[in-house]
């Protein structure tokens, strides 16, 4: 079975958010397989996708692990799907996938970036949590709660320096959200490329900080189109690894774009006993 490591929203190897992707011939094997090949990658997110009949309202099933559960939503092993299926010769154009957050599409241009159509999460202000300040090290300026597919705190910090010097307690972390922690503020200086800064952290799931968290994006673009009035915007998240996504807020929807590129291109030496819908 072929099993590739591709890094997403970067045009670079070693930079972006790794991800592996399993393209299935058949219905998805039985879930404890999907979890324990997904703890093998030991990256953030592995997707999991097959085929559907044609003339439905999607071409591919889809589905992602972390290295210690099912997640309903991730767009950085969305994009790093899409890519692998472009790249193979298997689809081209829009793809439309079917997942457990609904029917998401992901569209390849000419020139290889991947516009990804997410729901847009909404955003519920709540009291910070002196603990978690604690934990980051950090003081709050707000935080706001996300929808249900997404889960995560989105953290509000005084400045782009304080986001990137940040060493959290992970272990207090663990306890307080549902999937994670977004930390993020206003860039220092929008000419270097990027309109606001964010940091992941998801200790709960396993994954002490994700480099490059699409899915978080659909919280992050309305957050900072309430605050700029632009629609429009890009993104820069991550610590010692980082990627770019450019947003684009549509109402209920938000568009997330970004490149991927091939990493490692193997072979997965062990099959499920048996296949299971």
């Amino acid at each position: 079975m072929r099993i590739r490591i591709i890094d997403a929203f970067t045009d670079r190897p070693f930079h972006g958010n790794p991800a592996g992707v399993l393209l299935l011939d058949g219905p998805f094997p039985p879930d404890a397989w999907l979890q324990q090949v997904a703890a093998e990658v030991n990256l953030s997110e592995t997707a999991f996708a097959h085929p559907l009949p044609p003339g439905g309202d999607a071409d591919w099933a889809l589905r992602w692990f972390t290295p210690a559960a099912e997640v309903d939503m991730c767009g950085h092993a969305t994009l790093a799907t899409a890519h692998a299926l472009a790249a193979g010769g298997l689809a081209k154009g829009l793809i439309r996938f079917t997942a457990r957050c609904g029917v998401l599409t992901a569209e390849v241009a000419e020139d290889g970036t991947i516009t990804m159509d997410f729901p847009t999460s909404s955003l519920t202000p709540v009291e910070p949590d002196p603990a978690i300040a604690r934990a980051l090290g950090a003081p709050i300026t707000s935080v706001h709660d996300t929808s249900a597919h997404i889960g995560d705190l989105v953290v509000e910090l005084a400045d782009e320096r304080t986001v990137r010097e940040l060493a959290p307690d992970f272990a207090v972390l663990r306890g307080h959200s549902r999937r994670g922690v977004i930390v993020t503020a206003a860039a220092e200086d929008p000419a270097r490329g990027y309109d606001f800064v964010s940091r992941g952290f998801f200790p709960a799931l396993g994954i002490d900080e994700d480099p490059v968290t699409g899915s978080a994006h659909t919280a992050l673009a309305p957050f900072w189109a309430a605050r700029t009035g632009r629609t429009e915007m890009t993104g820069l998240q991550g610590g010692t690894r980082t990627g770019l996504v450019r947003v684009r807020l549509a109402g209920d929807r938000t568009l997330l774009t970004g490149h991927a590129v091939t990493v490692i291109d193997g072979e997965l030496h062990t099959s499920p006993e048996a296949p299971s819908l």
